[in-house]
């Protein structure tokens, strides 16, 4: 194979090699994917329904499960359709949107939680300037910053990455499409546009990261001088969860780009790969139901809701009258 355009398909890397493990394999992310959804979607669905959260921090918590969303969409599907049909080919065209959806909504992802960051800083240390500071305007204008960051920084590595000749086989040793292991069946000599792309991508995650420390840092300065009769514990459970998400999503995704050669194993990476982009959009809809009480309710209202209109229906029609939502 000469260059990237010879190549019609890729080989990803199945879970495992026999029939049953492969089955339990379809099953077991069918279930993950169904609580994603329906965890995902409650949350989509009470934020904005309920008019008490319209508020900067659900409508980013909207954007959030709209990103796991699309990060558990881009791999999982074909993912169990591999195991459930017995193959693992995928095709150019199917693995260069996987490369370009899986950075698109990362670099979204985080881009949002640096955000999200911001909106606690601002809701705890500066109080009186929260309206003014983020305004609809200025909400509206920041998940389009980092929806836009995220498409710019996934058009780019997506572009240099099938750019380069591909000379090396099309087996892929990852589950989905991954720029890693694509650029392991590079066999250019020109790394120069790849690094320029790596030092810009590091700039940026370790901008962030520094970003959500300082703020957190500030906000537990600001919370511990709160006296605990006057709403330390509420200020803390508007964080925690904010926070326990960020430290998933940067400790998956470290461990899995910045570990040492040696550690190196298509186990271990198939393992890693799970962790940081199965696991996070899987979790994140649990952190938030159980820390937050507001949204808690509102799911509680929106699941009695649709209960009572189910129950309705059924009745209605069991009397032979029109059902009515």
């Amino acid at each position: 194979m000469s260059n990237g355009s010879s190549i019609t398909h890729f080989l990803l890397l199945p879970f495992a090699d026999t029939r049953e493990l492969q089955l339990w394999h379809f099953w077991l992310f069918l279930g993950i994917s169904l609580a994603v959804l329906l965890g995902n979607g409650l949350i989509i669905t009470s934020t904005a329904c309920d008019q008490h959260l319209h508020t900067p921090m659900y409508f980013f918590l909207l954007n959030l499960s709209l990103l796991d969303l699309g990060c558990i969409s881009t791999t999982v599907p074909k993912s169990m359709a591999s195991s459930l049909w017995d193959t693992t080919a995928i095709s150019f065209t199917g693995c260069v949107a996987q490369v370009f959806f899986v950075v698109f909504f990362f670099t979204a992802e985080f881009a949002l939680l640096t955000i999200m960051s911001y909106d606690r800083y601002v809701a705890i240390c500066k109080p009186l300037h929260y309206g003014t500071l983020l305004g609809s305007r200025a909400c509206a204008h920041m998940a389009a910053a980092a929806w836009g960051t995220g498409f710019l920084n996934a058009l780019l590595h997506t572009a240099n990455t099938f750019s380069l000749p591909l000379c090396r086989g099309n087996a892929v040793e990852q589950f989905f499409c991954e720029i890693p292991q694509i650029l392991k069946l590079s066999c250019s000599g020109d790394s120069l546009r790849e690094f320029g792309l790596l030092v810009v991508g590091a700039c940026f995650f370790f901008g962030c990261s520094v970003f959500i420390v300082g703020s957190y840092a500030q906000i537990f300065r600001a919370v511990l001088r709160i006296p605990p009769e006057q709403g330390r514990h509420k200020a803390f459970s508007t964080c925690l969860p904010h926070l326990t998400v960020v430290s998933l999503f940067i400790s998956t995704g470290i461990f899995a780009y910045l570990k040492p050669p040696s550690m190196s194993s298509p186990s271990l990476d198939l393992v890693v790969a799970v962790l940081y982009s199965v696991v996070p959009p899987a979790v994140n809809p649990l952190i938030y139901s159980l820390k937050n009480q507001e949204l808690r309710g509102a799911v509680r209202k929106l699941v009695t809701r649709c209960l009572s209109a189910a129950i309705h229906c059924l009745l209605s029609s069991a009397k032979g009258s029109q059902c009515r939502s």
